[in-house]
């Protein structure tokens, strides 16, 4: 397997005119080639300036977990470290766990940033949501966003061999009128839902359980209720 490094777009826009295939830290996709045999080519944005950004609003496609600090919303940091281990967090990429992953550690925080993707194909850069990031998986060059008032994000406990463990991510947006953002991953699912916040508690509860989020497991509820009311309070005097 040849791995091309491009050191710029134009560069990395001919290595998939050529039929690179996207890796980043391939700690997901190296098993799956090693039983299903390795492409012909390869191609990393790791030396891509576009791709390594970290800073207030952006988030690199190559830029690997353990860089991910204060720079960034709670929300985001907080998902970041918690994926893993030390020494996977110090290979895994952004771009190879929202577009790679079937757990998409980093989803639920993107989604609750409401969060929009330049992407790289062969024609050039361009802009996507995250369903069509997700639906099409282009090659990913970064993540950007509007920072939230507040963020905050709860993982349960794993179960060793069970499920993916449930993530809650919570961020308030401010606007006209302020709004509460909540995505799950509940298994290897997940939720997304908005809704007014410039209400009691109470009624911002309630106004969710109207929403998808009411389907939710019971327990799941219960995590969901406990991080809405805790990202609430955290935006009082605001």
């Amino acid at each position: 397997m040849l791995l091309r490094l491009p050191t710029s777009l134009p560069e990395a826009q001919e290595c998939l005119r050529d039929g690179a295939t996207p890796v980043g830290g391939a700690t997901l996709v190296w098993a799956a080639w090693q039983r299903d045999g390795f492409p012909e080519q390869a191609v990393s944005l790791r030396e891509v300036p576009e791709a390594n950004v970290l800073e207030a609003g952006e988030i690199g496609a190559a830029v690997l977990l353990h860089r991910i600090d204060e720079q960034v919303p709670e929300v985001l940091h907080r998902a970041a470290a918690g994926i893993g281990t030390g020494a996977v967090r110090r290979t895994a990429t952004v771009g190879g766990n929202i577009v790679g992953s079937t757990l998409r550690c980093l989803l639920p925080a993107a989604l609750v940033l409401d969060a929009r993707a330049r992407a790289l194909a062969a024609e050039g850069p361009f802009e996507a949501d995250l369903a069509e990031l997700l639906a099409k998986k282009p090659l990913l060059l970064s993540l950007r966003w509007n920072d939230p008032l507040v963020s905050g994000y709860r993982k349960v406990a794993e179960t060793p061999g069970g499920p993916p463990p449930l993530v809650v991510a919570t961020a308030v947006h401010a606007g006209d009128r302020p709004v509460l953002r909540v995505a799950v991953r509940d298994g290897y699912d997940f939720l997304s839902e908005s809704v007014p916040c410039d209400t009691p508690a109470d009624t911002v509860l309630d106004t969710l359980s109207g929403t998808a989020m009411g389907a939710l497991p019971a327990e799941a509820r219960e995590v969901v209720r406990e991080q809405v009311l805790s990202t609430l309070e955290r935006t009082e005097g605001l």
